[in-house]
């Protein structure tokens, strides 16, 4: 990967942004508009979110819905286990409990037995209880069995979901997802959390159950979980989403995270995006990975002490076995690569001797496992990775994940008809099942797809030379480092997806003291210091790992790429930088 600095920007730009020259070089590289950058900044619930009856399907579906409340009838609620379906189950249990609402069921998937989706056996259980009415969150949009079974079993379902469609909808009373084709909504990147939280706002425009007007919005800090976890991008309603949604999250109440928070040394009042990347969708995630989902659910819902300490010490636990259980799958992974194609150390990424796509299987992998080591290992080797393995049904089913370039669902699309039985998901990330007929020609077929998109792309849906460089937004001095440059930068977020958090270019600093901390000296902490004398901080969390610490000296000049960072550990105010990457000269 090459680092290129932008360019500077000519100076009768930087004055139509009315910023600091810093803030309109990061909005100019953002492609946000100097008509548009005081919006972005200072987002506003009312005036940037959009009509929720803009979504297609969505006035029938509160109708419906309305309905089934008023009349008591039993109801589903049918979620994805992942971290955004688990915050939207949640989202909307809540909402049936304040209205006072109890004939319902919460069911999410067991990812291992029962895989991603609406499926069938799940149905005719439904059935089986007297349920009236089904409501997906997060999946759904490709569950057409499963939705004829619900007809013909007199069930109706309302698919509430955020996927790309297949090109024929299955036949559900509703289907509420914005990438419809059809759909006029004019944000399509909203997660599953956030399409639910638009059908609630949509209901309570019907009839408000005598809640306080506005009462919804005590439910963005789920949306915001879901939608910093989801990865989707952070413009539009998206931004509205995770920008309220973070200050909703530092006063919730929600006692189950409230204890996790605590028992992770993370203020609430200051909690920020990365502590959601790194501290609670993992644990929220490894819930299904490595169990039972409903263990996350019960986390997020949890109404008493004792509850919400049972869930906080079961998720942190089972996340530290999913932890352990991935760095060994990544390692395999990482030695088969190497013995098939031969992987030198003068060609560590793999530039020269690795295929296009990069297709592995074992059917003693755990499916639910592989979309952590795919996004490992497309990092790592710059090219889109396709894993697979067996689930509790010995059916062949795998993860993907995007170097950030190809769109993996379209690549997908592009496989010989019968290859894959089920596939779905973003541009970035993918699940599937594969004909068992099929599965060990499928490094072939991807490979060949890949190919044909490459030749006949006009879409943006494969690298170009582009993707191979990693852009740095400007080179500073480490006396440039100071809160005012912060207090700029902090203007941007939260970051994420889409509102990629600022790097700066720290060229040929030498670190006067460097140190390991952690139960395993895991982490990397090195101190520098400017010309002023004023010590400065870079940490990297989980750094040990990379080879440039193994080069780390004392003194030894080196390239420092990082982002700016406020620390508050200890109630210690600090400010620092967190390591991108660093170049050992």
């Amino acid at each position: 990967m090459a680092y290129k600095i932008r360019e500077d920007i000519p100076g009768e730009k930087i004055a139509e942004y009315d910023t600091s020259p810093l803030l309109a070089r990061l909005l100019y590289y953002r492609n946000i508009t100097p008509s548009a950058y005081r919006q972005f900044l200072s987002p506003e619930y009312d005036r940037d979110l959009h009509d929720p009856y803009f979504l297609a399907d969505a006035d029938k579906a509160a109708v419906r819905i309305i309905q089934a409340i008023e009349n008591k009838e039993r109801m589903v609620v049918y979620a994805d286990y992942d971290a955004d379906g688990i915050p939207g189950a949640t989202i909307f249990a809540q909402f049936l409990k304040k209205i006072g609402f109890d004939n319902y069921e919460i069911y999410i998937p067991h990812r291992h037995d029962e895989g991603f989706g609406l499926n069938v056996e799940a149905v005719n259980e439904f059935a089986n209880k007297n349920t009236a009415l089904i409501i997906t969150i997060d999946c759904g949009i490709t569950d057409i069995e499963a939705v004829k079974t619900a007809n013909e079993c007199g069930i109706d379902v309302i698919v509430t979901d955020h996927h790309e469609p297949p090109e024929i909808l299955p036949p559900a009373f509703a289907i509420v997802d914005p990438k419809r084709k059809d759909c006029k909504y004019p944000d399509k990147n909203l997660c599953g959390s956030g399409v639910i939280y638009k059908l609630i706002q949509a209901i309570l425009r019907k009839k408000d159950f005598g809640l306080v007007t506005g009462w919804e919005k005590w439910l963005l800090d789920l949306v915001a979980i879901a939608t910093l976890s989801d990865m989707v991008p952070l413009v539009g309603e998206n931004r509205v989403f995770a920008y309220y949604g973070l200050q909703v999250l530092r006063k919730t109440p929600r006692k189950g995270l409230r204890r996790l928070l605590e028992m992770l040394r993370v203020s609430q009042s200051g909690i920020s995006e990365d502590d959601i990347a790194f501290m609670i969708t993992p644990r929220i995630n490894a819930a299904s990975r490595m169990g039972v989902p409903m263990d996350a659910f019960n986390l997020l819902s949890a109404d008493n002490d004792a509850d919400a300490e049972r869930a906080a010490l079961h998720l942190d636990s089972i996340n530290n076995e999913r932890k352990a259980a991935v760095a060994v799958l990544v390692k395999e992974v990482k030695k088969t690569l190497k013995h098939r194609y031969e992987l030198s150390v003068s060609d560590e990424e793999g530039t020269n001797t690795l295929p296009s796509v990069i297709v592995l299987g074992n059917p003693d992998w755990r499916p639910s496992l592989l979309g952590l080591v795919a996004n490992t290992c497309a990092e790592e080797y710059n090219r889109p990775v396709f894993l697979w393995g067996r689930d509790g049904s010995n059916t062949v089913k795998g993860s993907c994940r995007s170097e950030g370039a190809t769109h993996v669902v379209n690549l997908m699309r592009d496989v010989d008809a019968g290859v894959f039985t089920q596939f779905g998901g973003h541009k970035y990330s993918g699940g599937f099942t594969v004909n068992a007929d099929h599965v060990h020609f499928l490094d072939r077929h991807l490979n060949d797809a890949f190919s044909r998109m490459v030749i006949g792309n006009d879409k943006g849906d494969v690298p170009s030379t582009a993707a191979d460089i990693d852009w740095i937004d400007m080179e500073l001095g480490l006396d440039d480092v100071d809160w005012k440059l912060y207090d700029d930068v902090a203007q941007l977020a939260p970051f994420g997806t889409g509102n990629a958090k600022p790097i700066f270019a720290f060229k040929n600093v030498k670190p006067i003291a460097i140190r390991r901390f952690g139960k395993g000296n895991e982490h990397v902490g090195i101190d520098f210091a400017g010309q002023n004398g004023k010590k400065l901080s870079a940490i990297s969390f989980f750094g040990a790992e990379n080879k440039w610490a193994e080069e780390l000296k004392v003194g030894k000049p080196l390239d420092l790429f990082a982002s700016l960072e406020k620390s508050t550990f200890r109630n210690v105010k600090e400010l620092r930088l967190r390591v991108y990457d660093i170049i050992p000269s």
